[in-house]
């Protein structure tokens, strides 16, 4: 199987050569791709204690000092084990040089302690009783634990990674005048009549890097999480401007049929920033999942999950050195398709620009920049081979089987507020107690294999 997911990658690159001619029609069986990045975590922090991956090391303890390796150490811990609360820990690009020291990985507890934080909270991790969701998707379809953050930084510069395969100049915020000539996917998609939407959880079109200090407090976020409205061109545009939407819109496209080839989705609330509500992140990202499988689109779609940054949290493998910005440390990273290989830790070296490399390969665009020319794509998560599985709900429990019982008429009701809701709701719980109280064969775990 990973012969084949070889093979495959390299009949993309091929016909994605620069020679290839741009053309509005998906070269795979994915012809949706949907990008979300949601906030501040690292693949230890979420998946380290996960059956499968390159987790925490046996027996590791970061020291306190690393000028004194064989002195007082900070062991992994489960986050409320032993009475320390998670909080935003500082995720500077300062902490992050300090916390890697030099590829020694030795700095987590030190660089947070000369913030005037507590540093032992780096070692926190969660598990499955925490993050229950995720750890069923990655039971059930592809766990990248290879998945770097494009640049050993916070939230802004991993954006534009995310949508330009470059550090747009390097800059921690927007430049002065904003980014006047920096390419980005979309110019590509549009170059090759490849429809796109940018969807943004409570979007305020008002709010752009030049009415950034008319909008106080957590508002700001938007303008960081979407860099395209850091951008003149796409702010001056009015058709442009159309295409960057409220996320309620992502729900009405996946039931009216109308969802585009390339979806990118910010969060607001339910981004898991620490110390936000893990519970209220995963039924966000599982409400967008959940209207993706019951959607006629199901079968030709691929969902990508990630997180912007590491957050502050420990890592205990050294990103590869690339360019100046990165890579940074490994983030959380899934992927959900009808083609995804089943319950499949792919080891492959990504980032961000991976899912550039995707989007290039599927619709034959040429490449924004060098990170993502040279980047390996997600491709080796497909198997395109097999046909595709059918749509069934994932869990928010852990050791539950999937359902698959898709009531699309109900949920799509759910999700946009049709009128007669209280009735639908009635008539959903009546048929789901009668499919309880019918004998039915237990659902089995997925196995940890590629099926």
């Amino acid at each position: 199987m990973r012969l084949r997911a070889l093979a495959f990658v390299a009949l993309l690159a091929a016909v994605a050569s620069p020679a290839a001619a741009a053309s509005a029609r998906a070269r795979t069986p994915i012809h949706h791709v949907i990008t979300i990045l949601q906030e501040n975590h690292t693949y230890d922090n979420y998946f380290g204690t996960y059956p499968r991956g390159d987790g925490l090391p046996a027996g590791l303890c970061v020291p306190v000092n690393p000028k004194k390796p064989h002195g007082t150490c900070v062991k992994p811990f489960h986050i409320g084990s032993n009475g320390i609360l998670p909080r935003d820990l500082d995720h500077s690009a300062e902490t992050a040089k300090l916390q890697l020291d030099g590829g020694r990985m030795d700095g987590f507890v030190h660089a947070l302690d000369l913030r005037n934080q507590d540093g032992r909270l780096a070692l926190g991790y969660r598990d499955g009783r925490d993050v229950p969701y995720y750890w069923n998707l990655a039971d059930q379809y592809v766990l990248y634990d290879h998945f770097f953050s494009s640049a050993a930084a916070g939230s802004f510069l991993n954006h534009v990674y995310w949508v330009t395969g470059s550090p747009g100049g390097g800059y921690d915020r927007f430049p002065p005048g904003g980014f006047k000539h920096l390419p980005t996917i979309f110019d590509r998609l549009e170059a090759a009549g490849v429809s796109w939407k940018f969807y943004v959880q409570n979007y305020e079109p008002r709010l752009n890097f030049r009415t950034l200090s008319k909008f106080p407090g957590n508002r700001a976020s938007q303008v960081i999480w979407v860099p395209l409205l850091n951008m003149p061109r796409y702010l001056d545009d009015k058709r442009l401007f159309s295409h960057i939407v409220n996320l309620d819109q992502y729900y009405r496209d996946l039931a009216d049929g109308t969802l585009p080839a390339v979806s990118y989705i910010a969060p607001s609330g339910p981004s898991e920033h620490p110390p936000s509500n893990l519970q209220s992140g995963q039924a966000f990202v599982r409400s967008l999942i959940n209207a993706l499988v019951e959607s006629p689109d199901w079968s030709s779609s691929a969902f990508m999950l990630a997180y912007d940054d590491w957050g502050g949290w420990y890592d205990h493998v050294k990103p590869a050195r690339v360019d100046k910005f990165g890579y940074g440390l490994r983030v959380p990273a899934l992927l959900v398709s009808p083609y995804a290989r089943r319950g499949v830790t792919d080891h492959a070296t990504l980032d961000f620009t991976s899912i550039l490399k995707f989007i290039e390969q599927n619709w034959g665009l040429a490449p924004l920049a060098s990170r993502d020319a040279k980047a390996a794509s997600i491709a080796s998560g497909f198997d395109f081979s097999k046909p595709p599985r059918a749509a069934a709900f994932t869990s928010p429990t852990r050791g539950v089987a999937p359902d698959a019982r898709v009531r699309r008429p109900v949920i799509y009701a759910l999700y946009l507020g049709a009128p007669g809701l209280a009735v639908l709701l009635i008539v959903w719980a009546a048929v789901s107690r009668a499919g309880r109280d019918r004998p039915s064969p237990r659902g089995s775990r997925v196995e940890a294999q590629d099926a």
